[in-house]
């Protein structure tokens, strides 16, 4: 099969692909040399095009050329914009902006959103800019941080002012600035007539699904048929990526196919030639594009999805790669920045898959016996997911074990419920009765996913630790690799059938019932919780412990009180009102019997601290004040409460949350242990200068490691042992190396949740010793 695959066009793909890389995360400079070099490649090849292999070298080397220059033009732009300029010098511009997205909601982000969404990103073209008193008129792409509640309504295509003192963005990115913007939107103008009649019928499914179905069911069905995903809740977010189903809450090359399937089989019902079902399903195609509205994500998909259309319904599996090559060649050149999008890498890798190897392993299943739809059923999830694992693992961290399973019991109803979404928004403007009762269809398709996704993410193992980043990726690459031409042998295939029965048989629930898991003597655990914090101390007594803060996920800091075998909580201390703090308590409330919830004395954002209020009063939990001097006690724990000051919060604001964090000192059998939440260097610095008794040989260091931490406030701490509570491939940089390398020189262990998982500091002789969840043996990072 390999060796009928036409890849000529593969290889220009793949450099253009890296030259691209190259110019964006090494600058302009780099990428115009290759543009220069090829350049002065092509004679020498013209003269030898009429050689063996000359002319497909001369293509790539054109390609690449073109490419190189075009990524290093769009990258001096980017430096050299007036408006960059201005982040760098960190001055306030007002700018007129045209939307490109709808807002996006943040979610657990340390920026303080949570369910009530205070914050939310929205990408933007810029179109003219007010800077150090002079007006420029520049282009160029700029993201926006916003409140969710005054741009909620906005949508793509409406330009609207700004005002805003602009940053940096991260670094290898074709964005020219970030602007933080805490005001509504001012002079909002109109968005184009079919923005808006796209808007409507979203809006429309939105409400339909609402009044039709049950509030979770509700919030997947916008989710899985134009991806909008805002009602849908973490719980069932969190379930989805746990069972590997998140890629049906993003429109993607998978909701084309369908919906260009079906209009293709349905032109064909009715007797249509070739020329008008193709022409309709284009239709359809573009259809859609404007419903989901003409992102750059969903421009993707809409390649993708075409791609898979002409080789799996059409069954041209043998054109389908030069397609493939010749759709990332168009897309690159025309959005350079798509070469460093993760969900650009999985739709290549998930439609490669698809279109190679699946075709392949169903005719394979054919021959053996297996019926045809049954083939096709078991081929394509297999497919997907293994050629996308490796960047799955590299992005997250964690390799799923039921993917294949949930994805394969859950293709049957995606189909139906996405045409049956599809065709409700359609007609909801001319009958709003049909279209309810095509939203009433979806809904047992629905509940099914949401069931299967449930019962997928609560399988023990369901998904394990693997090393992220691109170390962790190529090594889970090789292994398939490998293991794909090792089961090529029938003998060797029934060895690892009967291994994988015995692991899903014995390891498994082994792993279950006894996991290892906590070390015994543990005075602190920091849970993994994903970007956010979440610590766990022990108070001597039996199955009862202290939690300070909850973590940005609703349910990963329960877990890990599960893990640690906690049946009481005597007290909850959440140092500030972020949701990458907060967010867990409802979960850890649900679960377990709590004494009471302490915070400090700001009560900002607003919204948080309502939404604590409503948790503890709806599960009887007292709320309890905590401020400085004071000292809790039980039998393996004393808490001094070294910050904020009582009255501190009267000049205080929601932007000042970080400095308001309560700080804990823990006096415990494994040593003193400084507990610091996110402050930064105005509630460091005040620490110092209060004389407060920082010294401790366990540090939670500040805000997941960032860069705001003072040097001298580390050395006035001088711990044995650094604890780095952070997600893994989280989007703000943290930890910074220059906090891990302060700590390292002064002979700190530094450990990392995005790293080792859950954390524990256990009582020794020697002082206090670091333990990892799953390997007892490592202890440093």
């Amino acid at each position: 099969m390999i060796a009928r695959l036409d890849l000529r066009l593969a290889p220009a793909a793949l450099a253009v692909w890296l030259v691209t890389l190259l110019g964006i995360r090494a600058g302009w400079a780099p990428a115009a040399v290759v543009a220069a070099g090829s350049g002065l490649a092509v004679l020498p090849l013209l003269l030898m095009r009429g050689r063996a292999g000359a002319r497909a070298a001369l293509v790539v080397v054109l390609l690449v050329g073109v490419a190189a220059g075009a990524t290093a033009v769009r990258a001096h732009a980017v430096e050299r914009n007036p408006l960059r300029q201005a982040a760098e010098r960190g001055e306030s511009v007002t700018a007129r902006v045209e939307l490109t997205a709808a807002p996006r909601p943040l979610r657990g982000a340390s920026f303080g959103a949570s369910r009530a969404q205070d914050r939310a990103l929205v990408t933007a073209d810029l179109v003219a800019a007010e800077t150090g008193g002079a007006r420029v008129r520049a282009g160029g792409s700029v993201v926006l941080l916003v409140p969710t509640e005054t741009w909620r309504g906005l949508i793509a295509g409406q330009r609207v002012t700004v005002s805003a003192e602009a940053v940096p963005p991260r670094a290898g990115e074709l964005t020219v600035a970030m602007l933080p913007v805490h005001a509504a939107p001012g002079e909002v103008e109109r968005a184009p007539g079919w923005q808006r009649v796209a808007a409507r019928l979203r809006a429309d499914l939105r409400e339909l699904a609402e009044q039709r179905l049950g509030p979770e069911a509700a919030g997947l069905l916008p989710g899985l048929v134009v991806g909008d995903t805002a009602g849908i809740s973490p719980e069932v977010r969190q379930d989805f990526e746990t069972a590997g189903l998140a890629h049906l809450l993003a429109v993607s090359g998978a909701n084309l196919a369908i919906v260009c399937g079906a209009a293709l089989v349905l032109l064909r019902l009715l007797g249509s030639g070739p020329v008008l079902s193709a022409t309709g399903a284009g239709l359809a195609l573009l259809g859609f594009v404007g419903l989901a509205g003409p992102e750059p994500s969903v421009l993707r998909a809409a390649v993708m999805g075409a791609i898979t259309l002409f080789a799996l319904v059409l069954g041209r599996q043998r054109s389908a790669l030069p397609v493939l090559s010749a759709s990332v060649l168009v897309l690159l050149l025309t959005l350079p920045e798509l070469a460093t999008s993760a969900g650009f890498a999985l739709s290549v890798a998930a439609t490669a898959g698809l279109v190679l190897l699946a075709p392949a392993w169903a005719a394979a299943l054919r021959e053996r016996g297996v019926p045809v739809g049954l083939a096709e059923a078991l081929a394509v999830p297999v497919a997907a997911h293994l050629v996308t694992a490796p960047l799955i693992a590299a992005i997250s961290g964690e390799v799923s074990l039921v993917a294949v399973l949930a994805n394969l019991l859950a293709a049957p109803v995606i189909g139906p419920a996405t045409v049956l979404g599809v065709l409700a928004t359609v007609i909801a403007p001319l009958s709003g009765w049909s279209a309810g009762l095509l939203v009433l269809l979806a809904g047992p398709e629905l509940e099914w996913v949401l069931l299967l996704a449930d019962r997928a993410a609560a399988v023990p193992g369901a998904a394990f630790a693997w090393p992220s980043g691109a170390g962790g990726g190529a090594l889970l690459g090789v292994l398939l690799l490998i293991a794909l031409v090792v089961l090529r042998g029938k003998r060797v295939r029934v060895l690892a059938a009967v291994a994988v029965l015995l692991t899903a048989l014995v390891v498994v629930p082994v792993r279950a019932v006894l996991p290892g898991w906590p070390p015994p003597g543990w005075s602190l655990v920091t849970c993994d919780v994903g970007q956010g914090d979440a610590l766990v101390l022990s108070t001597g007594r039996s199955g009862d412990a202290v939690v300070v803060d909850t973590g940005p996920d609703p349910r990963r800091a329960a877990g890990c009180l599960r893990r640690l075998g906690v049946e009481r909580v005597s007290l909850i201390v959440l140092t500030h009102l972020h949701a990458d703090h907060v967010s867990g308590l409802s979960s850890v409330l649900d679960e377990l019997p709590v004494g009471a919830v302490a915070l400090g004395p700001l009560r900002e954002p607003r919204w948080a601290h309502e939404e604590v209020v409503r948790e503890a009063r709806r599960h009887g939990t007292p709320l309890r004040a905590v401020r400085a001097g004071q000292r809790m006690t039980w039998p393996g724990l004393v808490l001094d409460v070294l910050a904020p000051e009582a009255g501190s919060a009267g000049t205080q604001t929601a932007e000042d949350a970080n400095d308001a964090s309560v700080v804990l000192r823990a006096t415990t059998p494994a040593g003193r242990m400084l507990l610091t939440g996110d402050i930064e260097p105005p509630a460091q610095g005040g620490l110092l200068a209060g004389g407060a008794d920082l010294r401790a040989e366990v540090l939670k260091v500040p805000h997941h490691g960032s860069r705001y931490t003072t040097p001298r406030f580390l050395a006035q701490v001088r711990p044995r042992i650094a604890l780095i509570s952070v997600g893994a491939g989280n989007d703000y940089g943290h930890p910074s190396p220059v906090i891990v390398g302060a700590l390292t020189r002064a002979g700190a262990r530094v450990l990392r949740t995005d790293r080792r998982g859950d954390i524990a500091v256990l009582a020794t002789g020697s002082g206090p010793l670091p333990r990892s969840r799953g390997d007892p043996s490592r202890e440093t990072d």
